[in-house]
């Protein structure tokens, strides 16, 4: 028997064979003044000169093992250039790819503390053999003592950060501090890498490196701003649906891996950016940083919900400042932030009160949320909402929260009137929920949450005859029912007027007029006062609103 599909709530305002050699640093020299700047200049080239080691006759061994892999680098100490690694490297992580290949990848460590920057991988073809090793080793930590004693707590350490890169008081996450072996101007250093993250106009998400025994500031750099002059650069990726997106993207230098490309766009005037993030699955927030890649194109499957994310903020911000006027979701520029990949198969996506967040679904309601335009404009316009009526989330104000979300997505994805039909996953789709909900015809889709249903007919209302009425407990007494009330209203009203002066009469509506409060009548009041603001006392686009309000109901 056909399993029938229960659909979770959604859209609420709480509603992702080339190696770089192994690096032989020489040891410092301890030489006379006049050589000093020469021995600091080899010191500092030697650390970032690379060499690989790529078999031509590749080794085989019975597994790819990290074990059997410290076994050919201890074998192969001459060609690497790697002394003591089964003392000296620890093991980072094993990966497989989709080739078979399997890449063993280890760190550096004195004493257990870490290198920073020292890091070799050895390859494994599918048969277990070793074809190439690469990476970067400091030889002359090998070969001098290093001592990795520590005064400082981590405490100080990072106190010291924050003040060190001017961190605001409100931090996107916890900060958080690792001991390590830095290798900076000549000497190594036993340092905390403390890594400080913060958004505003200028995002932070920087690595300060705090001496552990004096507790100075020894280098800082901030991974997402180290760009280029012309920092944001055209690059493009593929959606979810296999759509090629052109995209803003920005060239950042990271330094233990060189350039990399970020889904960050700087190219908007007096705005904050469009920045994408990775939220990993992972459920820790403290994990989660900006979406970067090896190369300007994103066409990876990871990358394709990033990708949508990325490209449909940038359509939403288009669409509020060229229709509008708006300069991002606050009208003064604030950067307009995204988290993909959030959660595990999470069914949803929503809008916190500071950024968008997006759930993979899990591919049976839903595939990755960010693939609808009209979800991304729907979730941004909650920000606007937020910063302008601050619709109260409960009740018919809560509704309207969600109808004028609603109005404003199908406004930016104006291929037609429905909301979420590019999210919906197959099996939804062959058990008849093509959409969320619909504009022109709510009474054609089921309300699938069985605890809604109960309080009206069972789809989703065109009149106020069909109010749901719900208690505060369930869907906040309706919000998400009973907008399909008010956007049936909007729908009518814009087949009369058309989509520009149908947004331009909302939107004035819910920056001038509508309070946190309002009611479905008060929105009824407001826009037909925004119509004859806009068009005149008794003109056609004033008949027109009263019209569509009298359609479903509302006095």
């Amino acid at each position: 028997m056909k399993k029938k599909l229960l659909l979770p709530v959604l859209l609420s305002s709480a509603l992702l064979a080339g190696s770089i050699p192994v690096n032989v640093f020489a040891k410092p020299a301890d030489s006379a003044n006049d050589h000093h700047q020469q021995a600091l200049k080899e010191w500092n080239e030697n650390a970032s000169v690379p060499l690989f080691v790529k078999e031509r006759s590749a080794t085989k061994f019975s597994s790819s093992s990290p074990s059997n892999a410290l076994n050919y680098l201890k074998k192969n100490q001459d060609k690497t250039g790697i002394k003591n690694p089964d003392k000296n490297l620890k093991l980072k992580n094993v990966q497989k790819d989709e080739l078979g290949m399997t890449h063993v990848r280890f760190k550096q460590a004195v004493n257990g503390v870490t290198v920073e920057g020292a890091e070799v991988t050895v390859h494994y073809n599918e048969k277990h053999e070793v074809v190439s090793v690469n990476g970067r080793v400091n030889q002359a930590i090998a070969d001098d003592a290093v001592d990795s004693s520590v005064s400082l707590s981590n405490d100080a350490a990072i106190k010291e950060a924050l003040s060190a890169v001017s961190a605001p008081k409100e931090l996107t996450y916890t900060p958080t501090s690792e001991l390590v072996v830095y290798p900076f101007e000549g000497k190594n250093h036993t340092a905390y890498k403390v890594n400080v993250n913060f958004m505003g106009e200028e995002p932070g998400n920087w690595f300060v490196f705090v001496d552990a025994k004096t507790g100075h500031v020894i280098d800082k750099y901030n991974g997402i701003m180290h760009a280029e002059e012309n920092k944001t650069q055209k690059g493009f990726g593929k959606g979810v649906h296999g759509d090629h997106r052109e995209l803003h993207i920005t060239r950042v230098k990271e330094e233990a891996s060189g350039t990399k490309f970020a889904l960050a766009d700087y190219s908007h005037e007096n705005l904050g950016g469009i920045l994408t993030y990775d939220a990993k699955n992972d459920g820790n927030s403290s994990n989660d940083t900006l979406y970067v890649g090896n190369s300007a194109a994103f066409i990876g499957d990871y990358d394709r919900a990033a990708v949508d994310a990325h490209y449909n903020s940038e359509k939403v911000y288009d669409y509020f400042l060229n229709e509008h006027g708006r300069n991002s979701l606050d009208g003064e520029g604030m950067a307009i932030n995204s988290y993909v990949h959030y959660g595990s198969n999470y069914n949803n996506a929503f809008w916190n009160g500071r950024f968008m967040t997006y759930g993979d679904g899990d591919g049976e309601f839903f595939i990755p949320l960010s693939a609808g335009l009209d979800v991304a404009a729907h979730e941004m316009t909650h920000g606007v909402i937020s910063h302008t009526a601050n619709l109260a989330y409960r009740n018919q104000s809560g509704a309207l929260n969600e109808s004028f979300a609603d109005v404003f997505g199908v406004l930016v994805d104006d291929e037609d009137w429905e909301m979420g039909e590019d999210i919906m996953a197959p099996s939804a789709k062959a058990d008849g929920v093509t959409r969320l909900r619909s504009l022109s015809d709510p009474n054609s889709v089921v309300v699938s949450n069985p605890q809604r249903a109960a309080y009206g007919s069972g789809v989703y209302p065109d009149h106020m005859d069909e109010f749901y009425n719900m208690p505060i407990n369930v869907d906040n007494g309706g919000v998400h029912v009973n907008s399909s009330i008010t956007n049936h209203a909007a729908y009518l009203i814009g087949q009369e007027l058309g989509r520009e002066k149908l947004g331009k009469i909302y939107y004035r509506a819910l920056t001038v007029y509508l309070t946190s409060n309002s009611d479905f009548s008060d929105a009824r009041q407001a826009i037909v006062q925004s119509a004859i603001d806009l068009y005149g006392e008794g003109s056609v686009e004033e008949a027109a609103v009263h019209a569509g309000f009298v359609a479903v109901g509302i006095n």
